[in-house]
């Protein structure tokens, strides 16, 4: 486990990407490969919905910082600048999208052994302000996040949660949407599915009344292949296949069915990652 309460979005983060990782309706081609010199690149083809689409992007690590180019089919190029520890637990994170000068982002993290906090702020006019914080241990944290609106003058989120963490298992309550929605979720690793885990997730929306329950698990074929399964109480049920065709490269099959509306036509992804 890591030396302090980490991000608080961070909070019943392994929950939520074994319910939702890798699961996609869409059809996706990704190739990475590294220079000598340092520089990473790579290249992403996907086809979502009837629509393709693609990014070439680059990435170089010189000691604590890192640049991070990418340019989209749709001409836009998106930078990142990011910097670790250029003051003790701190980095800086910059991002800009050209050409739209006012889509500039410059965020602050500070990670201490028993808080972290975040700040981003927009670069442009009216700029809309980002801030977390979390107090605690590796074990149990208390957190909160908000968005806040300069032009307006109003808070357009605000949530708080608690998170427990062991090495087998950990548990988180997010209290969201501005106190409008409560979700609360378990995981925990099980040796009978060889390094898998069970997830349960309960939300509920208070003007709504609505409840959703999801339940899945993960099951490790053997060391190339994991299995994965979700399904709520509405019906949805997801399955995915990820089978590692070579060292760091993927293949993942994934489906989803609407259980109580079978005359649907199921949704199927496919995801190839290579990495020579």
């Amino acid at each position: 486990m890591s030396k302090g309460p980490g991000l608080f979005s961070d909070f019943g983060k392994r929950a939520k990407d074994l319910l939702n990782k890798d699961y996609s309706s869409d059809q996706k081609i990704t190739i990475s490969s590294s220079s000598f010199s340092g520089v990473a690149l790579t290249s992403n083809v996907a086809n979502k919905g009837g629509l393709s689409s693609g990014d070439v992007g680059a990435r170089y690590k010189y000691k604590n910082a890192e640049v991070d180019v990418k340019l989209e089919t749709e001409s836009n190029i998106v930078t990142t600048l990011s910097v670790t520890d250029f003051l003790p637990s701190t980095k800086a994170i910059a991002s800009i999208k050209l050409p739209g000068y006012n889509s500039g982002k410059l965020e602050v993290q500070y990670l201490h052994q028993h808080a972290s906090f975040t700040g981003a702020l927009g670069l442009d006019k009216s700029p809309a302000v980002d801030f977390s914080a979390a107090i605690g241990t590796p074990s149990i944290a208390f957190g909160a996040e908000a968005t806040y609106i300069t032009a307006s003058g109003e808070f357009a989120k605000y949530n708080t949660g608690v998170s427990l963490t062991k090495p087998d298992s950990s548990a988180s309550v997010i209290l969201a949407d501005k106190g409008d929605s409560i979700r609360f979720s378990y995981l925990r690793n099980v040796n009978q599915l060889y390094g898998g885990a069970v997830v349960g997730e309960m939300s509920r929306r208070f003007s709504t009344n609505e409840n959703t329950l999801t339940v899945g698990c993960s099951y490790v074929v053997d060391p190339q292949t994991l299995l994965k399964a979700k399904l709520n109480n509405h019906g949805n049920l997801g399955a995915l296949v990820q089978h590692e065709l070579m060292p760091k490269s993927f293949l993942t099959i994934s489906g989803a069915f609407d259980t109580k509306a079978l005359q649907n036509t199921p949704k199927f992804g496919l995801a190839l990652s290579l990495k020579p």
